[in-house]
């Protein structure tokens, strides 16, 4: 299994940090719920191909820039919603801000309650501090680089020994593949739509795996990365080697999540061919 990126120690600025977006994240939270329960027009309009974009996403994405932006001046910022500003200023930052306002943005805009608020930052290419505020289903996570990731307050460790027939997040063309890494048996479960909630869901155990499609972007993952490494868990690519963030290509392979006994289970056996 390839070595993932080294998470820095935590420290002092980075529990500041921490407590920043976790107060960020929460109001932006607020200010997506009062669209998602229809007080406001939700105004969806799709930008580049097939993707869709709310009044929601832009106004929690305003309120993060404004706020994130003028409590840390000389910090990069990387967003779903107002892109690569700088790419060299987020890649020679102290540090940088990586942000999808909604993640999950079909289901916001479907009424469906699996999305939340993703707001990660990393340093250099390493992510240092994660919040996922998801306030149409009433939970947060958070973590820091050396201080533990946390639902709620309860703090996060996935299982050293995986269940008897693991839960694994992927889609019905990888059954195949399934079936020969875990021959004892496994349950599939379907389509979740929020990533970052859904990579969350194997920090807390809820999910034991998951395999993740090419083509998701940073901001999609920024704050995942850090709640699953504190849990004990990886990102890797579905070679196993090192997901990298805040680089010159913010777009991603195909991926997996899972354990360390999970994703040996599944390396050289699930490929990029599960997704067809």
């Amino acid at each position: 299994m390839a070595d993932t990126p080294e998470i820095v120690s935590g420290s002092a600025a980075v529990e500041q940090d921490l407590a920043l977006i976790r107060d960020a994240a929460e109001e932006a939270g607020r200010i997506a719920l009062t669209y998602f329960h229809g007080h406001e027009e939700m105004d969806v309009r799709m930008k580049g191909g097939n993707s869709p974009v709310s009044a929601g996403d832009l106004a929690a994405d305003t309120y993060l820039r404004e706020i994130l932006t003028k409590a840390r001046p000389d910090y990069g910022w990387l967003s779903e919603e107002s892109t690569d500003v700088s790419r060299t200023r987020r890649q020679t930052a102290p540090r940088s801000f990586i942000i999808d306002p909604i993640d999950g943005t079909r289901a916001f805009i479907d009424g469906r309650d699996i999305w939340c608020v993703s707001v990660g930052i990393v340093e250099g290419e390493v992510p240092v501090a994660g919040v996922l505020e998801c306030p149409a289903l009433g939970e947060r996570f958070w973590a820091s680089a050396g201080g533990g990731a946390f639902k709620d307050g309860r703090r996060l460790a996935v299982a050293k020994t995986p269940r008897a027939q693991p839960v694994v997040a992927a889609p019905p063309k990888a059954e195949p593949q399934l079936k020969r890494a875990f021959p004892g048996g496994y349950t599939r479960r379907g389509h979740i739509p929020s990533l970052a909630y859904r990579l969350a869901m194997v920090a807390d155990g809820t999910l034991d795996a998951t395999l993740v499609k090419p083509r998701s972007h940073d901001w999609d993952i920024a704050a995942a990365v850090v709640i699953l490494s504190e849990a004990g868990a990886r990102l890797t690519a579905m070679d196993g080697t090192a997901v990298i963030l805040n680089g010159d290509d913010i777009v991603k392979p195909a991926m997996m999540a899972g354990s360390p006994h999970m994703l040996e289970a599944m390396f050289g056996v699930v490929t990029a061919h599960a997704f067809g």
